[in-house]
């Protein structure tokens, strides 16, 4: 055996006496340099990945700012933290724990948005990895609060989750070495494979319990494509495809959401298995809808399943051969005590769908309460109960209350004769709040301000939507009107060129002038 070693080894240009590494690096248990175990590689990687999401999530809000919650969008920001402050008194501050107490103007806004992007950057070249890390947390947090509806999605918060584990990954060094001469602690690697874990089994938990029978006949997909917030051209194609792919396709997401979580927290192999599978359906689901940043954030999750032993000898020969450096006894119990903090506050949310009576400890549940505020500590679960039928609100406007032109937005259904397109890291935010609005017959407050501020021809509010009927002056009236959208058939499709065929279902907001409602 030992002769059969030292020639394996020479084939492979080993010199001899040098630790044997099998070129098939992701299933062999012989250590590197010592660093075999280590994730140093990974997360390096990860570490980039996090700066691009930062830097897409900070350059699409930018431009999005201010229609959305500047002093003249939607939603401004200042009122939010005048009417939190009336109502609150001091309680606000942790309530609302944003920078922009110190100033909610556009000026302030924009600041954030461009400080996040040069944070970003340094993290992106490996300037102060710690230091970013805690400023891109800290800044995200802030627009989060103060964005309201339009930052509260879940990768919203997954983002805020992870930007807060990242700040106990990356090196606090002003130039780290590549590969960081630290090996990243096994708590904290921990606390990512926890994240992830969380994300997978809670979104394909909320599916299983939720009784929806779309999930449980496995016909979910057949609505899910074209009903999705913002479906692509390819969500399209995939609607036309037959029934047994699409209960197929379920029982795969399924098996990804509820049944390989586990190997997350697996031993070695299992965890190959799971980013394995889990990359897969994350690439399907954005390569068939708009997620903005959503998809690319949880893979960059799934590069931290994969120890430095899984990527090619080329990469780990630039593994620094040196012992690591200590890390200090503070920091270690500031990582064991913010750990325990973690888990006990995350663990919740799993154990109650399956232990409702569960009695929590009163000082669990109140330190819960007051870190729900950091957006860090977060539920996951997306696409609990599956939509079946795609409402559309279609915004109108009048001079005489006769004759009506619609408002266009970017990306959202509208004209049947586009094509449906994908935003890419771009999320926009307007657009999707529109889906939601279609679900519900009530009238959120946004939407009101949202036809207050077209009556008022608001430049930056009007900057949001791809054609505005109304260039010279604003109309006189406005209104909303409900529409059912089906994907068109491929010999519809071929006959008229639509994506879409569209029915009138009713109004959605009966014509309002700008004497009805203020914002």
């Amino acid at each position: 055996m030992a002769h059969d070693r030292e020639e394996r080894k020479r084939s492979e240009g080993v010199p001899s006496g040098s630790p044997f590494v099998s070129p098939y690096a992701c299933v062999d248990d012989t250590a590197f340099d010592g660093h075999g175990n280590d994730y140093r590689v990974s997360a390096w990687l990860f570490l980039r990945i996090l700066a691009v999401v930062y830097l897409a999530a900070f350059a699409s809000l930018w431009l999005q700012i201010d229609g959305l919650i500047g002093s003249k969008g939607i939603a401004p920001a200042a009122s939010l933290l005048q009417e939190a402050k009336l109502q609150y008194g001091q309680a606000s501050y942790y309530l609302f724990p944003t920078l922009c107490w110190f100033d909610a103007g556009d000026w302030t806004l924009h600041c954030l948005c461009a400080s996040g992007m040069l944070l970003a950057l340094l993290l992106l070249i490996g300037v102060a990895p710690g230091p970013a890390c805690l400023g891109l947390w800290t800044l995200y947090l802030s627009l989060s609060v103060v964005g309201q509806e339009f930052l509260a999605y879940q990768w919203d918060t997954l983002l805020t989750e992870t930007g807060l584990l990242a700040v106990f990954l990356a090196p606090w060094r002003l130039r780290p070495r590549w590969p960081d001469g630290t090996s990243p602690s096994r708590i904290v690697i921990w606390l990512f494979h926890w994240l992830l874990f969380r994300l997978m089994l809670m979104s394909g938990l909320v599916k299983v319990l939720s009784g929806d029978p779309t999930w449980h006949n496995l016909t979910s997909l057949r609505f899910h494509y074209e009903t999705q917030p913002l479906p692509c051209w390819t969500s399209w194609h995939m609607h036309q495809l037959p029934a047994w792919f699409q209960a197929v396709s379920v029982m795969f997401t399924f098996a990804v959401e509820v049944v390989l979580p586990v190997y997350i927290l697996g031993p070695r192999p299992c965890r190959v298995i799971a980013f394995i599978a889990i990359s897969l359906l994350q690439v399907l689901i954005a390569a068939t809808g708009n997620y903005g940043f959503f998809n690319f954030l949880t893979l960059a999750l799934c590069v931290l399943l994969l120890d430095d032993r899984c990527y090619p000898r080329q990469w780990r020969r630039l593994l620094i051969p040196m012992a690591p450096t200590a890390i200090s006894r503070l920091r270690q119990a500031v990582t064991l005590v913010s750990a325990i903090v973690a888990f006990a506050l995350t663990a919740m949310p799993i154990l109650q769908p399956v232990w409702p009576s569960s009695q929590w400890p009163s000082w669990l549940t109140t330190a819960r309460a007051i870190a729900s505020s950091l957006r860090s500590f977060n539920n996951y679960g997306l696409f609990a109960v599956m939509t079946t039928d795609r409402r559309e609100i279609i915004i109108e406007g009048s001079d005489d209350g006769k004759t009506w032109l619609s408002y266009e937005f970017k990306w959202k259904p509208g004209d049947p004769m586009r094509a449906p397109s994908f935003t890419g890291l771009h999320m926009p935010r307007l657009d999707w709040q529109m889906w939601f609005a279609a679900l519900s017959d009530q009238r959120d407050p946004w939407f009101q301000n949202l036809l207050v501020r077209l009556l008022q021809g608001s430049p930056p509010v009007l900057s949001l939507l791809e054609h505005n009927p109304f260039r010279d002056k604003p109309p006189r009236y406005i209104r909303a009107s409900a529409y059912q959208y089906h994907f068109t058939t491929p010999d519809e499709r071929r006959g008229t060129g639509a994506w879409w065929r569209k029915v009138y279902q009713g109004p959605h907001s009966p014509a309002m002038s700008l004497h009805d409602a203020s914002p």
